[in-house]
């Protein structure tokens, strides 16, 4: 069991937000930290696997924001390590709709049937605009304006209305205002493509405050396979209970868990959380994105500009809507991914893989025919059933205000929340987490040094009367006997009782 020494501060989790956070402390000289990972690595929501011979990332995979007024800090981490990448240009996705129909086919062909690319653009801008004045007038419902006409528009009914509905809101748009992060960073996206995986970030971060050697951490002061499941908070500190019976105590916590754990009953607080901060923490949505890698013996799909991206318009929303081949990343690997999401990510979760691969299969032959070779292999990731994560990412509800924002990244008493879900501008990319991160600490920074100086002040304070006290003990020493400032003995030991004072100052 370790040692229930008080640290300065603990971090709990070592994702993106937990590395960053750490990192600032040391940078300005907080070295007593530990850091209490749950799982048996560093990287949280970032993760690499050994899939067909490549390293492919589990969780998120693109560096998103890129090219700019300003600089992505996640991207300056990439290009600073020389981290490998490949642009995705998601433009071209829509002239790949795919129809389910199995009627096009040639028994010769080992193509579908793929919608006009005039056809399905006009679909696209009719679901745009659509979606668009949706959200418009639930802004102004909610800000009390039912002046303006708000009759329910069109919903999504056909195969391909279904699928781009999918895209639309499962990929792009998320708010009526355009995305801070394309706002602010640009609107390029690159792929992670390196065999050292997105987590090299992680390390190369690490490697500024953590001893490390051949790549590895190996610093006490970072401690794997330790679930945290209470948190003990008072206005003296905190104290960390771990699920095997560990006991840390610090003088303030950085929690950068994701909201999916929050919302879950991973942990324990101690007394429990306000009111104010659990009913911020439930308003979140936790989204569920799951890339599913399917490896073949060879490539059968089309390749080549504009074709990385691909749709299957099915009559059920979201059933293996978006596919994308690995060949950009890695040439001749024949590995295709197919991305689901929330409801049916959660369905695919509790299936066994042989039936995920069923399923998957039979989409594909939907699409380019079926002679189209079995898959070798398959990686289905659950993001939903891994308690340490509990989902992919957060999402604020389309109608959401300044308290809930402020809410959810309000620390209680001395426990400090951080993690992607914090962030204001950036919740749901990873330089959200990084960036708040940073932001959390530089505001528990203030408060300790606010703390030092209240401190200081109540030191003075009580001082104050004693050294008063001096002063006139000084004054009646000067004034009644002349010469016995020579005298050696300190004032401090009559005041503590050690000493009588002298016969002749009485």
């Amino acid at each position: 069991m370790d040692s229930p020494s008080r640290s300065s501060v603990i971090v709990v989790g070592a994702g993106f937000s937990g590395i960053s956070a750490a990192k600032v402390l040391a940078e300005n000289g907080i070295e007593d930290l530990v850091i209490l990972e749950a799982s048996d690595r560093i990287g949280g929501r970032v993760r690499k696997e050994n899939f067909g011979g490549v390293s492919v990332e589990l969780g998120a995979g693109w560096i998103a924001g890129v090219g700019g007024r300003e600089s992505n800090p996640v991207w300056e981490l990439a290009t600073k390590s020389g981290l490998r990448t490949c642009f995705s240009d998601y433009s071209n996705a829509c002239d790949n709709i795919y129809d389910q129909s199995l009627t096009e086919f040639s028994k010769t062909s080992c193509r579908g049937k793929i919608f006009p690319s005039g056809f399905a653009a006009d679909s696209y801008k009719k679901a745009v605009d659509s979606a668009i004045q949706t959200l418009k007038n639930q802004e102004e419902n909610h800000n009390g304006d039912f002046s303006k006409g708000t009759e329910p528009l069109s919903t999504p009914k056909t195969p391909i209305e279904l699928a781009i509905d999918f895209i639309l809101h499962d990929f792009e748009m998320a708010e009526v205002e355009p995305i801070s992060t394309y706002v602010d960073f640009g609107e390029r996206e690159f792929l992670v493509a390196d065999e050292r995986g997105y987590e090299h970030l992680l390390y190369k971060m690490a490697e500024d405050f953590l001893f490390t050697s051949e790549g590895k951490i190996l610093d006490n002061r970072l401690k794997l396979n330790k679930v945290v499941r209470e948190l003990q908070h008072s206005r003296n500190g905190v104290t960390v209970i771990t699920e095997d019976g560990c006991v840390y105590e610090a003088n303030y916590v950085i929690l950068s868990v994701s909201i999916g754990v929050l919302q879950s009953d991973l942990i324990a607080f101690n007394p429990p959380l306000p009111k104010w901060k659990t009913e911020a923490i439930e308003k979140l949505d936790v989204m569920v994105y799951t890339k599913i890698f399917l490896k073949f013996p060879y490539k059968f799909w089309p390749c080549g500009p504009e074709k990385e991206f691909f749709i299957y318009a099915h009559e059920r929303r979201g059933h293996y809507t978006f596919w994308q081949h690995m060949e950009n990343a890695y040439p001749g690997s024949n590995i295709l991914v197919v991305t689901l999401t929330n409801g049916e990510s959660k369905r695919v979760e509790a299936q066994s893989d042989e039936e995920t691969l069923k399923e998957a299969m039979g989409v594909l032959r939907d699409m380019f025919g079926p002679n189209i070779p079995n898959a070798n292999d398959i990686l289905v990731p659950r993001w939903w059933n891994n308690r340490f994560q509990r989902g992919s990412y957060s999402n604020y509800p389309i109608i959401s205000n300044n308290k809930v924002v402020h809410n959810i990244k309000a620390p209680v008493g001395r426990i400090f929340f951080t993690g992607e879900h914090t962030s204001e501008n950036f919740n749901g990319y990873v330089h959200g987490g990084y960036l708040a991160g940073i932001d959390t600490t530089k505001t528990l920074l203030e408060e300790i040094s606010k703390e030092k100086e209240r401190e200081n002040k109540s030191q003075t304070l009580l001082l104050e009367p004693l050294l008063a006290l001096t002063g006139s003990l000084t004054l009646t020493q000067t004034d009644t006997v002349s010469g016995l400032h020579k005298c050696d003995i300190p004032t401090q030991l009559y005041l503590s009782g050690k000493l009588g004072i002298p016969e002749a100052i009485l």
